[in-house]
């Protein structure tokens, strides 16, 4: 489990504080959502439990670990996708997956690939540069790499954004899935607004 103790941090460059004592637990096999107007401080709460930022005050405990000694083995567990693009343009939708495929050691077949491009809608696209999708496909092949990765804990930066309604019901069961998969799996996301 994910356990959030009295967390800090400010904002650059005028030091206005986003948020001070924040206390959390998330348990294994629960669907969390942070919803909430811009500004607020939803996706530096995010950027702050994956350690891309460092809060200013406070720990952050993965299984009873503070992540701070123990950043590795934390990495070995979560995925994190932003609300921003990490696809590269100049490769196709195919060699994006690879690249993902062999940063994060995954053993997904290439049977289970091709099953999540025609079920996202992306097997005719699988040699498409990334650079002519529209934003739903890009948000849909960044999604995929939940199941590439195959972690347990999911952080989600506004996840629907671009997402028709049918790719937003797949999402929502592949989540519930997710977490009844692994005792110990955990979704974490942000949005705007309730789905």
């Amino acid at each position: 489990d994910l356990t959030v103790t009295g967390v800090q941090t400010c904002a650059l460059p005028i030091y206005n504080i986003i948020f001070k004592g924040v206390s959390l637990a998330l348990p294994p096999q629960k669907i969390i959502s942070i919803t909430g107007a811009n500004g607020i401080g939803k996706t530096t709460l995010l950027k702050i439990l994956t350690h891309v930022l460092i809060p200013k005050k406070g720990d952050i405990f993965w299984n009873g670990k503070n992540i701070k000694k123990n950043i590795f083995n934390y990495y070995k567990d979560v995925t994190f996708v932003m609300d921003k693009q990490t696809s590269n343009i100049n490769l196709s939708v195919i060699e994006n997956i690879f690249f993902w495929k062999k940063l994060f050691s995954s053993i997904i077949s290439k049977k289970e690939i091709d099953a999540i491009l025609d079920l996202l809608s992306l097997g005719s696209y699988r040699n498409i540069l990334i650079n002519f999708l529209s934003n739903g496909e890009i948000k849909k092949l960044e999604l995929a790499r939940l199941v590439i990765e195959q972690k347990k804990l999911w952080v989600l930066d506004e996840p629907y954004i671009g997402l028709d309604m049918e790719a937003i019901n797949l999402l929502n069961e592949t989540f519930i899935n997710h977490t009844k998969s692994d005792r110990k799996s955990t979704r974490l996301n942000s949005s705007h607004s309730e789905i």
